[in-house]
């Protein structure tokens, strides 16, 4: 019985879009991410938000690269090769998300916590990319 309403989810869940999938499970990620951010931002202080987001960063990749590649890519490939191309990844929007939090902070006087929400809707568009074509990419 149960069995039977595990496969009738999975199947649904299958049935939507990958970029609906990105977008539930990735925003799900994302609101992990912001709220280690906010919560050290918050201990830390605001003066070292480049830390604190840094520090967001490598603490939601790892359930971040488990979700993606289950419940999104439903990728078969091997988990070294395919968390390396992560990592890869993760760097290049690491660095994206750096820069675009430094320009509206620090040239624009934007306030930090509304910055970082502008960043996260560029960097995700960029991680779904490098995602699909690189990371999960199926040949």
């Amino acid at each position: 019985m149960l069995t039977r309403i595990f496969y009738r989810i999975w199947n649904f869940w299958l049935r939507l879009p990958e970029k609906m999938r990105f977008i539930l499970i990735g925003g799900v990620n994302t609101v992990v991410a912001y709220i280690i951010f906010v919560i050290s931002l918050l201990i830390l202080g605001s003066d070292v938000y480049q830390f604190c987001l840094l520090l967001s960063w490598i603490l939601s990749s790892a359930s971040s690269f488990v979700l993606m590649k289950t419940f999104v890519f439903c990728s078969k490939g091997h988990w070294f090769n395919e968390y390396s191309k992560c990592a890869i990844s993760w760097v290049v929007s690491y660095f994206v998300n750096a820069l675009i939090l430094q320009i509206l902070v620090s040239n624009l006087s934007w306030n930090v916590y509304i910055a970082q929400l502008v960043a996260i809707i560029i960097y995700s568009c960029v991680t779904y990319i490098l995602f699909k074509y690189f990371a999960f990419h199926r040949r």
